[in-house]
């Protein structure tokens, strides 16, 4: 619905939460969610208000048009304003000839009620159905008639072809006061601002304000309700024509009568009964003489109100003022008035606007829910969180580029839970990359040290070792003292080793690569190393589907091997079994070595690598060929992977390193 070139609801975006309330209560689904934001479809919007009054953030904005009836009183014509019926209920606070004075004060030339208008509308309801028989459907809310144009525009024959209150009022006013007189609605609908704007009945009304529009008008104008001075409403006045406003008022005021029993008068109000009742006339129900709709649940609850009231005490205003004023009329007053009007021409004629979108095919339907994960009729919760009641609605409502999948919560759920995995995932690496920045630059600052180290140490332990072995040839066989040089020569011997570890440790070489046979390589340095009689070597080829080969520092490789073998066989004093395994794929080459040893403590798995660390006894170990393993397969641009069990109630005891590297150099 729109009003002129302007739409009669638009969206704040900066204000738009993506709750999706409007889209469950427009009962057009006329809104269309694209990008992440609200919109409202003009052209299919029937301008109920429900988007308006469901939004906690505000974010809906009604078309407004305070400056245009600005201009109407600056303009020097005359400019009548028309109450709607249900002002009682919005003007609480003050007496009814007080609004009619601070109406004339804004500059109106008179005060009218629309509760004529009713009553000129009701008696022709009457006359309608007491001469015919045909089914009618209700003209007088405008969102109703709206909603049977576009959406069931095949009933539209069935409106009953009256004007609704406000144009009659308007033509009532232009017989008394001229055909040039303008004209502004007051009241809580905003549906009337489309009304105004339509084809059939345009130029009727020149402008309309809601209720808080005028609120609004009065407060710029700095005009006090409850110090302007008393008024009057022009006449004709209305009788119970004023009952309009309330749900089923038009019935009495028509003197037409619900009854349960002959069921054909019926009438419904809010959102989703009045569909319903609709879709129940559509089917059938010959019966039906006479359905009588209203978007809201009475005129009384329009968004237009500025006032919170409940709707009982609304209800109770508008019957306390209709009741007051009946009272106060003379006999036959209403009669009169209605016969002194009665050539006013009330008819109208509804145009079918159909906007209706074509549903989605089943296979097209299926596609977009399997999109979102719902394969299967379980997976279709109909929770209605995206605003649609059920879960082939949002779908159909995609198809037609009215919503987006991303509306669905369980489906976003879904996909936050695998962003939320992911995420972790690289939380996970980014600890392991700090963990290995951590042990390059610690491996880096031993590394110096122990150059440093190793150079001052090698040359005066060589001269140690040199005088030491002199002495021993020295020495006659079973001397005491050649035991004490002995000693000298072992310790030093022990030194040697030290040192020689950290040379190897502090080395920065290069990776000489050639393609050597990784499972040749692993044979001849297992037939090399020395180890006791209790512990078994067995190698296993894996690499039948991808060759060996591999381009490689053969002497580093060797040494990796000396070191995680020695470390295996270390770990078991009393015997076991050292599984070496050798397998590939097209890009890497790896390399396990797995014990049934004594296995690893969890506090210590961690430490493994850090030079110097070490579970031997003292005497036994420097703590730098795990470490010099780890450099190796590093400067190789691969990775090593260590596993453990020290808990024998866990299962079997042992460990197992796994070294990859890649075939060739990255």
């Amino acid at each position: 619905m729109r009003v002129g070139s302007s739409p009669l609801v638009s969206t704040r975006k900066e204000k738009c939460r993506m709750c999706y309330t409007c889209i469950r209560e427009c009962p057009a689904k006329a809104i269309r969610v694209a990008d992440a934001q609200a919109s409202i479809e003009s052209l299919r919007c029937i301008g109920c208000g429900n988007c308006v009054r469901v939004c906690a953030q505000g974010a809906k904005m009604v078309h407004c048009e305070i400056s245009q009836v600005k201009k109407l009183l600056q303009s020097g014509e005359t400019v009548v304003v028309i109450l709607a019926p249900s002002f009682p209920a919005e003007f609480l606070d003050i007496e009814p000839n007080r609004l009619a004075g601070a109406l004339t004060k804004l500059g109106f030339y008179a005060v009218h009620e629309v509760a004529f208008g009713a009553d000129l509308v009701a008696h022709e309801y009457a006359r309608i159905l007491e001469s015919t028989r045909d089914r009618y459907i209700g003209s007088t809310c405008p969102s109703v008639v709206s909603f049977i144009q576009k959406y069931y525009p095949e009933l539209v024959s069935n409106l009953v072809p009256i004007v609704s209150p406000m144009i009659a009022t308007a033509r009532v006013v232009k017989q008394k006061y001229g055909a040039d007189t303008k004209i502004v609605f007051v009241g809580p609908c905003i549906a009337k601002k489309g009304e105004a704007n339509d084809p059939s009945v345009a130029g009727e009304v020149d402008a309309v304000l809601t209720f808080s529009e005028l609120r609004d008008l009065f407060a710029n104008e700095k005009i006090e309700l409850s110090h302007s001075p008393l008024g009057v409403f022009a006449s004709p006045r209305g009788g119970v024509g004023g009952l309009f406003a309330v749900t089923r008022g038009l019935l009495q005021a028509a003197g037409l009568k619900e009854d349960i029993l002959a069921c054909d008068i019926i009438a419904a109000e809010g959102n989703p009964r009045f569909i319903t009742a609709i879709n129940e006339f559509h089917r059938g129900g010959d019966n039906i003489r006479l359905l009588e709709l209203l978007s809201c649940n009475g005129c009384i609850m329009g968004v237009g109100f500025s006032n919170d009231e409940p709707l009982l005490v609304r209800r109770k205003r508008v019957a306390e003022y209709v009741k007051h004023r009946v009272r106060e009329m003379r006999a036959g007053e209403i009669g009169d008035d209605i016969v002194d009007y009665c050539k006013i021409n009330l008819g109208r004629h509804f145009v079918a606007q159909d906007t209706r979108l074509s549903d989605a095919s089943s296979l097209e339907l299926t596609k977009i829910l399997a999109s979102m994960g719902k394969t299967s009729a379980d997976d279709e919760l109909n929770c209605g969180a995206c605003g649609y009641t059920t879960c082939r609605q949002c779908a159909n409502a995609i198809a037609r580029g009215l919503a987006e999948p991303e509306m669905c919560l369980p489906y976003t759920i879904e996909h936050l839970r695998d962003a939320i995995g992911q995420l972790e995932n690289s939380n996970r690496d980014l600890r392991k990359v700090r963990e290995a920045l951590s042990q390059s630059e610690k491996l880096a600052s031993m590394g110096q040290m122990a150059a440093g180290i190793a150079h001052e140490v090698n040359n005066p332990l060589g001269i140690v070792l040199l005088y030491a072995n002199i002495m021993l040839e020295q020495c006659e066989q079973h001397s005491s003292v050649r035991q004490d040089i002995e000693v000298i020569a072992e310790q030093a011997n022990r030194c040697k080793k030290i040192v020689t570890g950290l040379l190897n440790f502090s080395r920065q070489n290069k990776v000489f690569r050639q393609e050597v046979d990784i499972v040749e390589l692993v044979e001849k340095t297992l037939r090399e190393i020395q180890k006791p009689d209790d512990i078994v070597l067995d190698v296993f080829n894996d690499t039948r589907e991808n060759c060996a080969i591999a381009n490689v520092d053969a002497d580093q490789i060797v040494q990796v091997i000396s070191n995680l073998v020695s470390n295996s066989c270390a770990a078991m004093p009393s015997g076991g079994k050292v599984h070496v395994k050798v397998c590939g794929d097209k890009s890497n080459i790896s390399l396990s070595v797995e014990d049934n040893g004594t296995g690893i403590s969890e506090e210590n798995i961690g430490k493994v690598f850090d030079p110097f660390f070490s579970t031997k006894p003292v005497g036994r170990g420097t703590g730098l060929g795990l470490a010099v393993v780890h450099g190796i397969v590093k400067m190789h641009q691969g990775r090593i992977a260590v596993e453990s069990n020290a808990n024998p109630a866990q299962g079997a005891t042992g460990t197992r390193f796994t070294v990859t590297i890649p075939r060739d150099e990255p």
